[in-house]
């Protein structure tokens, strides 16, 4: 008997799910002109020295690192990026109200600007779209801190305290929000069925929402162009492009 292809089976298992939660990582991004960090084209892997911005001791300590990070937030490929087919293909889910969650290591917006509502969305990483003060933790929109880098500050403090300003996106060495986290572990212990995509699947704690998924009884599908640190737990293993397995597997 020959085996079910893969795309008939994973829209079975989502016809018949009810609460569907997703975790995306940066490849649903790359679609969209956003490059991943640690791939071939990376950010880390084609400019170290963004490894170094986004470390929270050099931050910090290194008003030239700070200055770098700014240039180049101006020239960040988020600004001009807009949802892909990969993204759109969720927010099909949540219209056949099917989806119970979506956890994202993204710090890009592109699920909520895909049409997803903003309360389904868990940010584990934060967002870029926000700045914050690391002194007294007030947050601003993060194009009004840009128009002052443009209009000269190249280190612009916060406006209220003169605090240091970063955006509000978790950086190497900061602590994440154990709320944030706690939110995403219940969502994935309450799934029936987790799709992991885009995501290698290395970076705790967002990673372990597949595990908590799994030890709860949901079927585990994993999306993404290479193997992954938990292909060993996948129901499903589908590669290729996001934006064409997505649409596929995803559609009523």
């Amino acid at each position: 008997m020959q085996d079910p292809d893969p795309v008939d089976l994973v829209r079975t298992w989502i016809a018949a799910s009810s609460r569907i939660v997703v975790l995306t990582g940066a490849g649903i991004s790359t679609g969209s002109g956003i490059p991943d960090f640690r791939g071939p084209q990376g950010v880390w892997t084609t400019n170290p020295a963004a490894e170094k911005q986004a470390t929270l001791q050099h931050y910090l300590a290194d008003a030239e690192v700070r200055r770098s990070a700014w240039r180049n937030r101006m020239n960040s490929p988020v600004w001009t990026a807009r949802p892909n087919a990969g993204h759109l293909a969720l927010v099909e889910l949540e219209r056949r109200g099917k989806l119970h969650a979506l956890i994202t290591q993204n710090i890009d917006e592109l699920h909520q600007q895909a049409g997803h509502a903003p309360q389904r969305v868990i940010e584990v990483h934060g967002t870029v779209r926000r700045a914050m003060c690391w002194a007294c933790g007030r947050r601003f929109p993060m194009q009004e801190v840009l128009d002052r880098v443009r209009a000269g500050e190249a280190d612009p403090p916060c406006p209220v305290c003169g605090g240091i300003l970063k955006s509000d996106t978790i950086s190497f060495g900061q602590a994440l929000v154990p709320e944030v986290i706690d939110r995403a572990l219940s969502a994935a212990a309450e799934a029936d069925l987790l799709l992991a995509i885009g995501s290698t699947l290395q970076v705790f704690p967002a990673a372990s929402v597949v595990p908590a998924a799994k030890d709860a009884g949901a079927r585990i599908v994993i999306v993404n162009n290479q193997p992954t640190a938990m292909d060993s737990l996948a129901d499903a293993l589908m590669h290729g492009p996001i934006g064409e397995v997505l649409p596929a597997i995803c559609s009523a």
